[in-house]
């Protein structure tokens, strides 16, 4: 309900509607809506039920005030207005029920806010003021047309080397640095991180559209979709652990589908896992981000993913981000060493920093906005800004594995036992 839509339609609109339940609300709501110089008489009786009734034989106001008092299952009830709104509508609504799960649940359902009856005036007019900000905000329909979407995806190859934090900054700097609206999609559906890492509840929108993948259209993105901020919207999951997420994949390719056409950028968190189950999440992928580590252990599965995306992707440009790098000579394999074997230069490496990472936790923040005056913060910023340009100019790195795979991991192993050698020495 609170994405974003056409300016040309939401011209055409009423500017506000409220159906609310009770004399008293409609008291408090009417003078302020008169002080924003909208019409009083659009505060009208009825509730959710009667704002489900009108909104579907009639247009859908810029701002919609919904009262759920008479409600007995909100979440299920906004998710039904949620069906007759158009895009764009803001929603708030009121009810007597607190709390705090329930609001949760509501915002990420998509209203802009969930007001505790009784509420004063001041509250009311806070609410449609920060209502009439997001409506004024940064919209995607003003894109450049002349702009090109960019995918990207984050693969980690091996769990652990921080694959989601970069994802998690490189979506956060598309957005804050290069000015696109940006949707992460983290299909980690389980143990995703991406809403958490930004202190944000998750929602189920990821686990309805996986589980009805017939449901997935403009108006279920806009709906399942949670702000970050006015550039940065996050799709991601916690399914329960004893609900396998079974399909052939088709929901992802519809999700990825439905974010080109409302965003101008899309980062997938993309587990390593999936590149094995559903390869045709690439197909549309102009840019990979290979995250690794220097050990032998992510050197040999790093070699076996760059060999998958020559063979399987080779549309996409690939940068390898070695993360979490120790000082000079206390990495498990060094720089030269991983680079001869991958047959490729690392695009970038972030060196490892505890207070960085867990100041990001501890603030939900992405490391690139936590670090941005330290070293980590400008060395994201190129990496996201050599995307873009990637794109931009239909030009970047590329992988050129060389020799056979076979070949390549033999030369690996042949090094481990001298290694051993040197650490019991």
């Amino acid at each position: 309900m609170n994405a974003p839509f056409n300016p040309r339609a939401a011209a055409a609109r009423e500017p506000f509607a409220a159906f609310v339940c009770d004399d008293a609300t409609a008291d408090v709501l009417r003078p302020v809506v008169n002080e924003l110089g909208w019409a009083p008489e659009r505060v009208g009786k009825g509730g959710l039920r009667n704002a489900v009734q009108t909104l579907s034989i009639a247009a859908s106001p810029n701002i919609l005030f919904v009262d759920l008092s008479e409600s007995g299952d909100p979440l299920n009830d906004i998710n039904a207005l949620a069906e007759v709104c158009e895009p764009g509508t803001v929603v708030i609504a009121a009810g007597q029920v607190n709390d705090v799960r329930l609001y949760r649940d509501l915002v990420a359902s998509g209203i802009q806010d969930y007001l505790l009856k009784p509420f004063s005036a001041d509250q009311m007019r806070d609410a449609l003021m920060q209502a009439q900000l997001t409506i004024a905000g940064p919209k995607i329909s003003d894109a450049p047309a002349d702009r090109p979407h960019l995918t990207t995806a984050v693969i980690g190859v091996r769990g652990g080397v921080g694959a989601s934090s970069i994802a998690t900054s490189i979506a956060w700097l598309y957005g804050d640095k290069g000015h696109r609206s940006t949707a992460l999609l983290d299909l980690d559906v389980h143990f995703g991180t991406g809403a958490l890492s930004l202190d944000l509840e998750p929602g189920r929108g990821l686990t309805d559209a996986i589980e009805n993948p017939s449901r997935i259209d403009g108006l279920f993105i806009e709906r399942a979709m949670v702000k970050a901020n006015e550039r940065l919207a996050v799709l991601s999951a916690e399914a329960p652990i004893n609900q396998p997420m079974t399909g052939d994949g088709i929901a992802f390719v519809q999700l990825q589908e439905e974010l080109r056409g409302a965003f101008e950028c899309t980062v997938v968190d993309l587990p390593r896992t999936m590149l094995i189950q559903h390869p045709h999440l690439l197909n549309d992928v102009q840019t990979a981000v290979v995250v690794t580590e220097l050990t032998l252990a992510a050197t040999r599965d790093a070699i076996r993913i760059l060999s998958w995306l020559k063979a399987n992707a080779p549309q996409t440009t690939v940068m390898v981000v070695a993360n979490r790098v120790p000082p000079p000579g206390l990495a498990e394999i060094s720089q030269k060493d991983f680079e001869s074997s991958i047959e490729r230069k690392i695009d970038l490496i972030v060196p490892f920093d505890q207070k960085v990472a867990a100041q990001a936790a501890k603030l939900g923040k992405p490391m690139a906005d936590v670090a941005r005056a330290g070293k980590i913060g400008p060395l994201l910023g190129g990496l996201a800004a050599r995307l873009i340009a990637s794109v931009e100019s239909g030009a970047g790195p590329s992988v050129k594995p060389r020799g056979s795979l076979l070949g390549r991991l033999s030369g690996i192993r042949a090094k481990l036992p001298s290694r051993r050698a040197k650490t019991q020495d």
